[in-house]
C-alpha cells in the first residue's frame, strides 16, 4: 500500500523528475496555457500556484525563490509583473486543467492547464459571436423575404 507516499513518480527518478517538473512549470507560466499528460497536468498545478502565491508577496525573497525554481529570469518577472497582480484578491486555485482525449500512440489521457482569466475565454467568446451575428442576418433577411 502506498500510505503516507505522496506524489507521482512519473517513471523517473527524483532528478529527472525535478528537471521535468522545473521545465514544465517555467513553460506553463510563459505561455499562461500547456497541453500534457493528466499526472503531469496535475503535479504542475501546486508548484504553479506556489510560484503565483510568491509573485503576490513581491518580496525580494519571493523573488528569488521564484528565479531559483523557474530556469528563465524573463518568465521569473512575467510572474512578479503581469501574472500576479492578475490573480491578487484571489485566495488561491489560479489554475484550470480541462481532460482531453487520449494520445493516439500509447493511450494516455491528455489534458490543458491553463491560467484563469488567460485569454482563452475571450478567444472562444469572440469565435463565437460572429457565428450569432450571421446567424442574426440570416434571420433578418429571411424576414424581409417572406414580406
Amino acid at each position: 500500500m502506498r500510505h503516507k507516499m505522496a506524489g507521482r513518480k512519473l517513471g523517473r527518478n527524483s532528478s529527472h523528475r525535478r528537471a521535468l517538473l522545473r521545465n514544465m512549470v517555467t513553460s506553463f507560466l510563459e505561455h499562461e496555457r500547456l497541453v500534457t499528460t493528466l499526472p503531469k497536468a496535475k503535479e504542475i498545478r501546486p508548484l504553479a500556484e506556489k510560484m503565483i502565491t510568491l509573485g503576490k508577496r513581491d518580496t525580494l525573497h519571493a523573488r528569488r525563490q521564484v528565479s531559483a525554481y523557474l530556469l528563465d529570469d524573463r518568465t521569473a518577472k512575467k510572474v512578479f509583473d503581469t501574472i500576479a497582480p492578475r490573480f491578487g484578491d484571489r485566495p488561491g486555485g489560479y489554475t484550470r486543467i480541462v481532460r482531453l482525449d487520449y494520445r493516439v500512440g500509447d493511450g494516455a489521457e491528455r489534458a490543458v492547464i491553463e491560467l484563469l482569466g488567460s485569454g482563452l475565454e475571450e478567444r472562444k467568446k469572440a469565435a463565437v459571436e460572429p457565428e450569432k451575428e450571421k446567424s442574426g442576418k440570416d434571420a433578418a433577411n429571411d424576414a424581409k423575404s417572406d414580406d
